[in-house]
């Protein structure tokens, strides 16, 4: 069974795959923020924060071995030795603390020439806590903005409440 089996095949092999997203990773960490479909976005999150992660290991690791040995399993996966090295030295401090969620993608209109879905993918700033949560649900939201609308209308006479 496929269970759980879930993986972004983008429409080619698995070494095109690879190799794709490699390029596109090097690229988001060079330049923090890149242009792309909204497909390749979606892949390239999972794989990003997967080794944003090992950087952020290799700051927390104490014995130098183990610090090469995640820059080195880095290396292996986007394959560009000045992109880890940048991720390494100046993106994993910025991103230290943060319990994941290092990169956002934000939607942008369809591309002229073929209508695909477009997409920027960026690295979250270091000073970014992200969106405030609700104290209420929306339900409950909705309700009581509609409550005093519904209380007003009533007593004139006719009107509908969701």
């Amino acid at each position: 069974m496929r269970h759980r089996k879930h993986s972004f095949q983008l429409g080619v092999k698995k070494e095109h795959r690879a190799s794709l997203l490699a390029g596109l990773c090097a690229a988001l960490f060079r330049h923090n923020t890149i242009r792309t479909t909204l497909a390749k976005a979606k892949a390239l999150r999972p794989f990003a924060e997967r080794i944003i992660t090992l950087s952020c290991k290799a700051l927390r690791a104490e014995r130098p071995e183990v610090k090469l040995h995640y820059r080195r399993m880095a290396v292996a996966r986007v394959r560009n030795q000045e992109a880890v090295k940048m991720l390494f030295s100046v993106h994993a401090e910025t991103f230290r603390d943060r319990p994941g969620g290092y990169t956002r993608i934000y939607k942008f209109i369809p591309r002229r020439g073929d209508a695909a879905k477009m997409a920027t993918i960026e690295l979250v700033p270091a000073d970014d806590r992200g969106y405030r949560k609700h104290s209420r649900s929306r339900k409950n939201l909705r309700l009581q903005d509609h409550g005093a609308e519904a209380v007003a209308a009533g007593s004139s006479g006719s009107a509908s409440v969701l």
